[in-house]
């Protein structure tokens, strides 16, 4: 039995072949169904990722995100968060690998790339909320933070807004200067803007930074429009935020994953008294969510393995539809399973050793 495995040429085949808005589509309508099924009971179980803090040219952490599905599979995500990756050594911030197991043998059934498929579930999971919590003739983006996710924030959110201008706020200038070239694929109104003029015009605000820990806000809870909606995607660690706790008390708190959001997220500012609803409740009960669209509202996204497992969904089949992916015989299966080790081929068997 083999393992399919989906390097990074198969993702970037898959993604030049079928298109970026239709893989981000693709997952967006799917993580909707996804946290409908959750919250109804039938969504499977994810409990709240493990993991470690590291230092990587500043704070960051390494984690194991499992999802569970009784009968049928389990997928595990291992994810590296290391700030200091793009400026020191050429890297991705984010770097990880998704696996999926057999639920009933444990047996390995596939392995892909995480990188690209952790950003485009982050900015699918924000086009969810903000579908939901946001005005829906919201026409400004606001960004603070010009990495790489802020480009599937943007591309997330501009398959469910009509976006007029986007304005962005980032602390490198290198970020910030590459950042037009990076989503110009959106055509786009992107202009640079001081973080204070970014959170005061824009009707949708997506932070997501390498703030450190306990060096937030990333931005003043000054002048802001009253039916802001912000998602929170940056805090991932115990003491990093990104939002002022002023802005939490009065909004409207939506979390993706309750115990990872009051343990790392925003809401460790807040406690469990300050969250209103879980995202799965509300693309259950859209109705709740559309109650709110009037005030203040934060999605609180710390990214959960769920949303990992229903993007390799898709990605596994996008991959059978184009007939990619490379069976693998990773695992060792013999034909008698009792047997732990492989046998040697007659010009393999090793001479006795001899006294020196």
């Amino acid at each position: 039995m083999t393992t399919l495995v989906l390097d990074a040429h198969d993702i970037s085949r898959i993604i030049g072949t079928v298109g970026r808005d239709a893989v981000m589509d693709r997952v967006i309508d799917a993580l909707d169904t996804a946290f409908t099924a959750l919250a109804r009971g039938t969504g499977g179980n994810t409990p709240a990722r493990g993991g470690f803090t590291r230092q990587s040219h500043g704070e960051g952490c390494l984690e194991w995100m499992p999802h569970h599905e009784p009968g049928n599979s389990v997928t595990l995500k291992t994810v590296a968060y290391s700030p200091g990756n793009p400026e020191h050594c050429a890297l991705p911030t984010i770097l990880g690998t998704v696996a999926r197991f057999d639920d009933i043998t444990g047996r390995l059934t596939a392995l892909a790339d995480g990188v690209v498929l952790t950003a485009i579930r982050t900015g699918a999971a924000s086009a969810v909320a903000s579908r939901l919590l946001a005005r829906p003739d919201s026409g400004v983006v606001g960004l603070i933070g010009a990495g790489a996710q802020a480009v599937t924030q943007l591309h997330g959110l501009s398959r469910v807004f009509d976006i007029r201008e986007v304005l962005v706020h980032d602390v490198n200038p290198r970020h910030l200067a590459t950042f037009p070239q990076r989503v110009e694929f959106l055509g786009l109104d992107v202009r640079a803007a001081a973080a204070a003029d970014v959170v005061a015009a824009a009707d949708i605000l997506c932070t997501a930074t390498s703030v450190e820990v306990g060096a937030g806000p990333v931005f003043d809870d000054v002048d802001l429009r009253e039916h802001l909606h912000v998602n929170a995607i940056g805090a991932d660690l115990p003491g990093k935020t990104e939002v002022p706790r002023s802005l939490l008390t009065r909004a409207f708190v939506c979390t993706d994953h309750v115990e990872q959001a009051l343990r790392e997220g925003e809401c460790q500012q807040l406690g469990a008294d300050g969250i209103g609803a879980h995202l799965p409740q509300l693309c259950a009960d859209p109705a709740a969510a559309h109650a709110q669209r009037a005030r203040t509202t934060v999605f609180d996204s710390t990214g959960f393995a769920l949303e990992d497992h229903v993007a390799l969904d898709v990605l596994l089949e996008l991959a059978t539809e184009l007939g990619l992916g490379t069976g693998l015989d990773i695992e060792y299966h013999p034909v008698d399973a009792l047997e732990v080790y492989p046998p040697l081929a007659a010009g393999d068997r090793l001479a006795p050793a001899t006294a020196g």
